[in-house]
């Protein structure tokens, strides 16, 4: 089980080389890097081959395995968009983020599918979605990476048996889930989601929430908030989950190093309790 930790942990305009300097001197075994708009820190929609490999060189120096790849440029471009103009926009977002992926040996990117909304119906959002992924599958395949669908707070996938059923409904082995332990507790428990969701569960987010907030500002530090980490790690360890655990936290605005210094102990506790489960 691999420490990692998101770019999103670190201030936006952080240079690439500091994000894996201070990771790594926190130490965390990987980075979860972000491909973002043009003009963006580190990968972007423009980025080429040899600037990819650049990355991939610089994280070998500072020994730091890079796995994934998230973006927040399908909430602006979603894949269940009404308009096919954007919705094609999103697609090419997933093919520029499979490829990069593929460069630099990344094995999973990270999906969100869609959000419901007063004018994207819950239907609508399931099937135009499904569709999208389902154009992109053989691009993933070509490049031998994976697909993971995050569970996040966009009306749509509110329950692990509708999710489960979304994924299986896909029969390729590259798509799964993302799972993000924090942003669940909402609305349930995650320990149950991550039996439920099982062997389709390719990579896992760490966070923390309080329940009594109830918004996005109840999202506090590992071990801070109401998850029960004591029965997250048995279900992971029950469904044999043994790659990253990626903290993706609010960067502090001051000192963004202390981030990472504080974050990497509290896995270091959540990845004690697993070993001596």
């Amino acid at each position: 089980m691999l420490k990692g930790i998101n770019q999103w942990c670190y201030p936006d305009q952080t240079p690439i080389e500091t994000v894996f300097e201070y990771s790594r001197d926190a130490s965390f075994e990987a980075v979860e890097l972000n491909l973002n708009e043009a003009g963006g820190i580190g990968l972007t929609v423009e980025t080429t081959k040899e600037e990819a490999l650049k990355i991939k060189a610089l994280a070998e120096k500072y020994r730091i395995e890079l796995r994934s790849l998230s973006t927040s440029l399908l909430w602006k471009m979603p894949l269940c968009s009404p308009d096919e103009q954007i919705r094609q926009q999103g697609i090419q977002v997933v093919k520029k983020m499979l490829e990069m992926a593929s460069y630099i040996g990344m094995d999973t990117i990270l999906l969100v599918p869609g959000a419901v909304s007063d004018q994207v119906s819950y239907e609508k959002c399931y099937k135009r979605s499904q569709d999208s992924i389902r154009e992109l599958i053989p691009k993933a395949e070509k490049y031998g990476v994976k697909m993971g669908i995050e569970n996040v707070w966009n009306k749509f996938l509110l329950s692990p048996l509708e999710m489960a059923r979304y994924i299986d409904e896909f029969e390729s082995d590259y798509v799964g889930a993302y799972f993000d332990v924090g942003n669940v507790l909402q609305f349930g428990y995650p320990e149950q989601w991550i039996r439920l969701l099982g062997k389709r569960i390719l990579k896992v987010h760490v966070k923390d929430f309080n329940i009594s907030v109830g918004n996005g500002a109840g999202f506090v530090p590992l071990l801070a908030g109401d998850v029960n980490w004591k029965a997250v790690i048995e279900a992971l360890r029950e469904i044999g989950y043994e790659d990253t655990l990626t903290a993706e936290l609010s960067p502090y605005s001051l000192c963004p190093h202390t981030l990472a210094d504080d974050t990497a102990r509290h896995l270091d506790v959540i990845l004690k309790k697993m070993r001596s489960a």
